[in-house]
C-alpha cells in the first residue's frame, strides 16, 4: 500500500475529496493521500490544532465589516480575495475602521492601509511576541478569560518578556515608533479581526506566526465576539472542504486524528474497512521525495499541477518523469504534471460539476454544473468510484451521486460530533437528492440553520474548546529565522506569490484571453538602487539562480520592494515561458509541524541577462518558439502575444518572424526597418486581414501590446498598418495604456484622462469609464491613480 500515493487539490468538490480519502486510507490501506492545500493552508490547520483542539475558523465574514481595526498580515487581500476587501473598503468607508497591513512589499491592499508594516521577512513571530509584552505591560489582557477558559499563559509570557520594542525592532528590521502606533492601536480597539494568509502560512516556522497571533487574541479575550476574531482566508476554492474530509495524509477523516483510538475504530466501523492505514502518511514534500527515490511507484495527480507548484519544482519534475506509474486528471491536455503521465483521465471542469465546496468562514454551498461535460470528461468522484470497483471495493462506491456521497460523509461527522469535535453535518445524512439539489448555503456545525438565521455562525462562544480539557492553549512561540540565509553568493532574498489576474499555474486562467491584459508576463520587482548597481534598466532581464535552479524575468523597477529583497510571481511554467518556475529557486525546508514548505524566502543572486535583440510578436496561430533564448506567451483574444530576446544580431528578421509567428505560405508581408535603430517592424495578411506583427528592437520594444493584439483578424488598411509600424494608436485619446480593468478591458491612459477630467473617487471613474464596475478587483489600482494625481497636483 506504501508503494501507492495520491496528491490532490483544493478545485476538488468535497464528494470528491471524500471518495478519494475513503480509497486511499479505507481500502488501499495508506494514508500517502496529501493536497495541494499543504502549500497554502497546512500551518492554519496546525496552528488551530494546537490552540483549539481542531481546525476550525471561528469568526464569519462579517467580523471583518464590525471590527475597529483589522490587521491584514502576509495577504494581499485586494488581488487574492477581492470581494473580501471590498466588502472591509466599504465597511472603512463607513464606520472609519483602522486597517494595518504586515507585508514585506507595497502592494494594491496596502494602498487603503493606515499603517504599513514592512517587516523583514520571517520576523512576523517576533513582531507580534513584542505585542504580547506590550498587551501584559499595558494591562490589556482579559485575566477572566485566560484563568477560565486558557491554559499555557505563564510560558508564553516568559517567552514574551524577551521581546522589547528595541529587539523588535531589530529583528523585523521596522522603526519603533511604526511598531508602538500598532501595539498601541491593538490595545484600544477591543474589537479586532486578525487576517492572516500566505504570507504567514508559506513559512519554515508558519506554525508559530499562527499560534503567535491567535495568543494575541486569546490573552485579550478577543474571539468569538462579534468583530473580534483571528481569521485565516484560504487560497483555493475548497481548500476546506478537503481539510474536513481527511485530505491531508496527517489527518485520518472528518476531523478525526489517527492518535483518537475511539474515533480510529468509529472510521473503520463505519467505512467497514478492516484494512484502514494505521498511521499518517507522507505529506507533500516527503511524498515527492519518495516518488524520486522509488520507494512510491504509483501517483495518481487529480487537478493540480506539482511539477511546478511545489518546491524545488524541477525535482519534483524528474520525480515524475522517474515513476514507474503516473495517472493524472486534468481539465487540460498540457502541463508539465501530464507530460510524463502514463494515464491521462478527462476530468470535468468547475463549471460542469455538481457538488458542494466550503469556504473560509466554514459556509458550505452548492456548487451547480452550468455547462455538460465534453466528450469522455467525468466527475472525479465517480473516475475515483469506477477505480474502486474495479480493486474489489464495489459495496463501499457504488455511490449514484455526489448527493449520496454527500450523505455518507454527513453521517460520518457524527463520529467528530460524538469525539468532541465541532465538526457536525449529521442532521442531513438523509436529505433527499430533491432537499440536496436545492440545499441553500450554511455554516457548519449548525446544518440545520440557515446561514442569516439567528445563530451567527461563531464558534466558542461558550468559552469550551475542543480540546480535552475543553480549554485553549496558549502555545509557546520562540522566534526562529527562515531556514535559508542571506550569503556573499546570494545576497538577496526572493519573495513569491500570487498577481491579480493569473491562477495557480495558469493551466486555466491562461484560457480567457482578458486577464492577460493586465500582466503578460513574469517580472521581478527589483529596487532602484539594487537595479543600478547592478546595471539593470526598466524592461531588461534579469537572471534569477541559486544552487536549486534559475529563472529569467523582466525588470520591474519600483521600491514596492525594500533594498536588497525581490518579488517573482508563482503562475508561470515552462509551458508558458522559456525559464520561469520562481517555485524551482525555493528549498525543501518545511514547517517541522505542519509540513508547509517555506516558499516565501529563498537566497538568491540576480543579475542582467544580456541579450543582443529584443521582440514582441502577435499571431493567430500557435507560435514555434525552438531555440529562441528567451520567450513568454500569452493568450490574446485572436492568438497569442509573445515577449522574445535572444543573442547575436538577427540575420534575417523575416525568417525569424516567418518560424516563430507560424506564418502561411499564402501571406502577404509590409516591413519596416531602420538601419539607424535596428528597429524592424513586420506585418503579415492573409486574405486582407491581419495573421501576424513583429516587431524587433536592439533594446525593450515600445508599443501598445493591448492595441497590437486586438488587429489580429482586422482588415489591414492604412490605419492598422500605421498602427502595426508605430506600435500605438494614433491620437492621445484613443490609446487606452496598459490594462487596468481586465473585465471590461480599460486602459490605464482611459483612466487618467478621466481622472484628469475631475473624477475623484472609484465610482466616479467607473460611472465614465465602467473601469472597476464588475468584479472590483482593479479597484485599489483606480484609487491609487486617483492619489498620485492628487499628489501631483499639490506639488
Amino acid at each position: 500500500p506504501d508503494a501507492v500515493a495520491f496528491y490532490v487539490s483544493g478545485q476538488l468538490l468535497t464528494e470528491d475529496y471524500y471518495v478519494a480519502n475513503k480509497l486511499m486510507k479505507g481500502f488501499i490501506g495508506s494514508a500517502n493521500i496529501d493536497t495541494n492545500s499543504r502549500l497554502c493552508m497546512a500551518s492554519s490547520v496546525a496552528g488551530h490544532k494546537r490552540a483549539f483542539g481542531e481546525d476550525v475558523v471561528p469568526g464569519v465574514y462579517e467580523d471583518l465589516e464590525l471590527a475597529e481595526l483589522v490587521v491584514l498580515v502576509g495577504s494581499n487581500l485586494a488581488w487574492c480575495h477581492p470581494v473580501l476587501h471590498q466588502r472591509l473598503i466599504a465597511a472603512r468607508d463607513q464606520k472609519q475602521t483602522k486597517i494595518v497591513v504586515i507585508d514585506p512589499r507595497a502592494t494594491a491592499t496596502t494602498n487603503c492601509a493606515d499603517l504599513h508594516l514592512a517587516l523583514a521577512p520571517g520576523s512576523d513571530v517576533a513582531l507580534f511576541n513584542g505585542l504580547l509584552k506590550y498587551l501584559i505591560a499595558d494591562g490589556c489582557l482579559d485575566e477572566a478569560y485566560i484563568a477560565e477558559h486558557c491554559d499555557g499563559y505563564e510560558k508564553i509570557a516568559e517567552i514574551a518578556s524577551e521581546f522589547t520594542i528595541g529587539r523588535v525592532s531589530k529583528i523585523t528590521g521596522l522603526e519603533s515608533a511604526a511598531i508602538l502606533q500598532f501595539y498601541e492601536w491593538f490595545s484600544k480597539y477591543q474589537q479586532t479581526v486578525t487576517v492572516y494568509s500566505q504570507g504567514v502560512n508559506q513559512s519554515s516556522a508558519g506554525t508559530d506566526k499562527v499560534n503567535a497571533i491567535i495568543n494575541a487574541h486569546l490573552v485579550t479575550g478577543r474571539i468569538a465576539k462579534p468583530g473580534s476574531v483571528p481569521f485565516s482566508v484560504t487560497g483555493q476554492p475548497n481548500a476546506m472542504g478537503g481539510r474536513e474530509t481527511g485530505g491531508l495524509a496527517n489527518m485520518l477523516a472528518s476531523h478525526i486524528d489517527f492518535g483518537d483510538e475511539l474515533g480510529y475504530s468509529a472510521v473503520r466501523e463505519f467505512w467497514q474497512a478492516p484494512n484502514l492505514a494505521k498511521q499518517p502518511g507522507l505529506k507533500a514534500v516527503d511524498l515527492f521525495e519518495q516518488v524520486a527515490a522509488g520507494k512510491i511507484k504509483a501517483l495518481w495527480i487529480m487537478a493540480t499541477n506539482p511539477a511546478v507548484s511545489i518546491c524545488a519544482s524541477d525535482k519534483v519534475r524528474r520525480a515524475i518523469e522517474l515513476c514507474d506509474f503516473v495517472v493524472v486528471s486534468e481539465v487540460v491536455k498540457r502541463t508539465e504534471s501530464t507530460t510524463n503521465a502514463k494515464v491521462l483521465l478527462p476530468a470535468a471542469a468547475w463549471a460542469e460539476k455538481d457538488g458542494t465546496v466550503t469556504n473560509s468562514e466554514r459556509c458550505i454551498s452548492r456548487q451547480r454544473g452550468f455547462v455538460p461535460a465534453p466528450g469522455e470528461a467525468k466527475p472525479d468522484w465517480w473516475i475515483i468510484c469506477e477505480v474502486a470497483k474495479r480493486m474489489g471495493f464495489h459495496q463501499a462506491f457504488s455511490f449514484s451521486s455526489s448527493a449520496a456521497i454527500f450523505r455518507e460523509y454527513a453521517a460520518m461527522t457524527r463520529i467528530s460530533s460524538e469525539n468532541r469535535r465541532l465538526l457536525n453535518l449529521s442532521s442531513l445524512e438523509n436529505v433527499t437528492d430533491v432537499a440536496y439539489d436545492a440545499l441553500q448555503p450554511f455554516r457548519w456545525p449548525c446544518a440545520q440553520t440557515p446561514l442569516f438565521g439567528k445563530d451567527d455562525g461563531r464558534l466558542f462562544v461558550d468559552g469550551q474548546f475542543s480540546t480535552a480539557s475543553g480549554r485553549a492553549k496558549l502555545v509557546e512561540t520562540p522566534f526562529r529565522p527562515p531556514k535559508s540565509s542571506l550569503e556573499t553568493e546570494y545576497p538577496f532574498y526572493l519573495n513569491s506569490g500570487r498577481i491579480r489576474d493569473q491562477w495557480h499555474t495558469m493551466t486555466r486562467s491562461i484560457c480567457a484571453p482578458q486577464l492577460g491584459e493586465h500582466i503578460g508576463e513574469p517580472f521581478v520587482e527589483i529596487h532602484p538602487q539594487d537595479a543600478q548597481t547592478h546595471q539593470i534598466q526598466p524592461a531588461d532581464l534579469v537572471r534569477i539562480n541559486n544552487e536549486n535552479g534559475a529563472v529569467v524575468v523582466r525588470a520591474l523597477v519600483t521600491d514596492r520592494v525594500k533594498l536588497g529583497e525581490l518579488f517573482v510571481p508563482m503562475h508561470w511554467s515552462n509551458v508558458y515561458a522559456s525559464d520561469a518556475k520562481v517555485n524551482s529557486l525555493f528549498g525543501q525546508h518545511v514547517d517541522p509541524v505542519s509540513g508547509q514548505p517555506e516558499l516565501k524566502f529563498a537566497a538568491v543572486k540576480a543579475e542582467k541577462f544580456a541579450v543582443d535583440w529584443y521582440a514582441f510578436a502577435v499571431t493567430a496561430a500557435e507560435p514555434c518558439l525552438d531555440a529562441i533564448p528567451y520567450w513568454a506567451k500569452m493568450r490574446c483574444k485572436d492568438g497569442w502575444r509573445i515577449e522574445m530576446a535572444g543573442f547575436k544580431s538577427i540575420a534575417d528578421t523575416e525568417k525569424l518572424a516567418t518560424r516563430v509567428c507560424g506564418v502561411s505560405q499564402v501571406s502577404n508581408v509590409a516591413s519596416y526597418f531602420d538601419s539607424a535603430t535596428g528597429n524592424s517592424r513586420l506585418a503579415f495578411s492573409v486574405g486582407g486581414t491581419v495573421s501576424a506583427a513583429f516587431f524587433a528592437a536592439r533594446e525593450p520594444v515600445i508599443c501598445n501590446r493591448t492595441a497590437t493584439a486586438k488587429l489580429l483578424g482586422a482588415d489591414m488598411n492604412d490605419r492598422n498598418t500605421a498602427i502595426l509600424f508605430s506600435g500605438i494608436e494614433p491620437g492621445a485619446e484613443s490609446d487606452d495604456g496598459t490594462t487596468i480593468c481586465s473585465c471590461m478591458s480599460i486602459g490605464r491612459a482611459k483612466i487618467e484622462r478621466a481622472i484628469r477630467r475631475g473624477a475623484t473617487t472609484t465610482a466616479e471613474v467607473g460611472e465614465v469609464t465602467l473601469a472597476g464596475t464588475n468584479c472590483g478587483s482593479c479597484r485599489m489600482e483606480i484609487q491609487y491613480l486617483i492619489n498620485a494625481n492628487s499628489l501631483a497636483k499639490a506639488v
